[in-house]
């Protein structure tokens, strides 16, 4: 089974050997190469949720359990970011910026399906939203570079596509019940 403890410390002294997130990548791929390892060291997710593994100035782990169906509307985390899914799956639509629009709006871009055992980077700029295609619940790690939660960002309304400024209590509701 995965020591999370561990595995927080892996993740602490990647970022502190090489801030950009390949080190951290690194420690994160390694992780989910056995993905029912970080399944057993989490526990069999009863319900959706952000639930913090570790939170720092630098860096951060999350627990993310998607809803079955849930989409989280485009955003964006203005730091690197590695998704690694240990059960389920995550939809992920990356979006650009309209060029010369002065309202922000954005365009699709690419999308890329994450499921068991997957691991992505994102960079800092990338800008994305996430669904849940599945009936059950996914769960994945998500680390960051920084602090998640503090963290100044945009969201862009689903219908619009109009940014505006992120607001993480309302995330928080939508993965509640």
């Amino acid at each position: 089974m995965l020591d999370l403890e561990r595995f927080v410390d892996d993740c602490k002294a990647a970022v502190a050997a090489d801030p950009s997130h390949k080190a951290a990548h690194d420690v994160v791929s390694r992780a989910f190469s056995d993905p029912s390892e970080v399944l057993a060291a989490v526990g069999e997710p009863p319900e959706s949720g952000i639930i913090p593994i570790y939170t720092s100035s630098d860096l951060t782990i999350i627990n993310v359990i998607w809803k079955p169906g849930m989409t989280l509307m485009p955003h964006n985390h203005e730091m690197w970011a590695i998704i690694g899914v240990y059960g389920g799956r995550e939809d992920n639509i990356f979006w650009r910026r309209v060029k010369d629009d002065p309202n922000g709006r954005i365009e699709a871009a690419g999308a890329k399906a994450l499921s068991t055992g997957d691991v992505a980077p994102l960079g800092k700029d990338i800008i994305h939203s996430v669904t849940n295609p599945i009936m059950k619940l996914t769960g994945a790690i998500h680390v960051y570079g920084g602090n998640f939660f503090e963290q100044e960002r945009s969201e862009w309304e689903p219908g619009s596509l109009l940014e505006r400024p992120y607001d993480i209590e309302k995330a928080k509701m939508m993965f509640g019940k």
